[in-house]
């Protein structure tokens, strides 16, 4: 039975000696010392010089180094490590003995060998990965906009009333996770969210006028696309629950969130695509109606998941153009966080 825990360490530090040096190359000889029963020794030289350099290594001395006690109190055996620099140990296998019952770690695998009855039972177990109290990544947000008048959605009689289709919302995010307590996590971060509103009615184009912004109807071209679009770099924080981190479910479980925001503007402007009557090629008009939006938003975004898929949703709480320059429109969306 010995033979056979010690082959299952020898094959496991083989296939972790890999991946811990990912330069490694196969070497063209080797030398091997064999002693005793099963004893053996395997020396890979890749060239001559090196082999030159064997003469002068002390096999009984490097033998004496090692110095691997066990651990009393423990019952723990470090049986291999390697080391890339100096003070800087990796431990590739690890032995605990218990009686009749022995376990092999190599990283976050365990082989349990159970000799306490009349079979030998073996079984694998692996590790939960250590969570990090804190973390930082990006994330992605793709959506769709509309935006709310007196709490509903404007009409299609109504020349700015939107079409979802096309209405994008897109954000770059740079997040930042700190634990607090085991599935409660405060997430911050900073990024840039770019606002588009394509309007129903495409014949209507949004311009920028004496008193605000208007919005009139294009009857001497053939329109087909009229938009209006904002960006602004924002900043978030919320606060999640994870109930599948609370159940150690890892990722199975169910993740809710919610918090503030608050976004300054650094572009606006509305977009018309058009067609002259009876002539043929597109063409655009970009006018700067930025004047005449608030260059802030702020306004409260909540999270869910499930799994690995998580869709978000914001409401701006103040109004996407300013005071008596345009109608009083609070921008939401909805969309998934990738």
């Amino acid at each position: 039975m010995k033979r056979y825990v010690l082959a299952m360490i020898f094959m496991a530090f083989v296939q972790t000696a890999f991946a811990f040096n990912e330069s490694y190359q196969a070497a063209k000889d080797s030398i091997i010392v064999e002693y005793g029963h099963s004893g053996r020794i395997v020396i890979l030289v890749d060239n001559k010089e090196d082999f030159e350099k064997l003469k002068a290594l002390d096999v009984n001395q490097i033998i004496r180094e090692l110095d691997l006690e066990l651990d009393e109190e423990t019952g723990e055996l470090t049986v291999v490590e390697l080391s890339k620099d100096e003070g800087d140990n990796k431990e590739i296998v690890r032995v605990e003995e218990h009686g009749p019952e022995t376990t092999v770690s190599v990283g976050r695998i365990k082989v349990i060998v159970d000799e306490s009855g009349p079979n030998t039972k073996v079984r694998l177990e692996k590790k939960k990965k250590v969570e990090p109290p804190f973390r930082t990544f990006f994330n992605f947000d793709l959506g769709i906009n509309n935006y709310l008048q007196d709490g509903s959605f404007p009409t299609s009689d109504n020349p700015y009333a939107v079409k979802g289709w096309g209405s994008w919302n897109v954000g770059l995010n740079w997040m930042a996770s700190q634990k607090l307590s085991k599935g409660f996590y405060w997430d911050f971060g900073l990024g840039m969210q770019w606002y588009n509103f394509k309007f129903e009615n495409r014949d209507f184009q949004a311009v920028r006028g004496d008193e605000g912004i208007d919005f009139i109807q294009r009857t001497d071209v053939d329109g087909f696309k009229s938009k209006v679009s904002a960006s602004y770099i924002t900043a978030m924080t919320l606060l999640r629950l994870d109930f599948g981190r609370i159940n150690d479910n890892g990722h199975k479980g169910i993740k809710i969130a919610a918090g503030p925001y608050f976004g300054y503007r650094v572009g606006g402007r509305s977009k018309f695509v058009y067609r002259e009557l009876g002539g043929s090629g597109r063409q655009k008009d970009k006018l700067n109606t930025g004047i005449y939006l608030n260059n802030v938003r702020y306004g409260i975004r909540g999270e869910i998941g499930v799994g690995r898929i998580t869709f978000f949703s914001t409401y701006d709480l103040n109004e996407l153009f300013q005071d008596d320059k345009g109608p009083a429109l609070n921008p939401i969306t909805f969309g998934l966080v990738f």
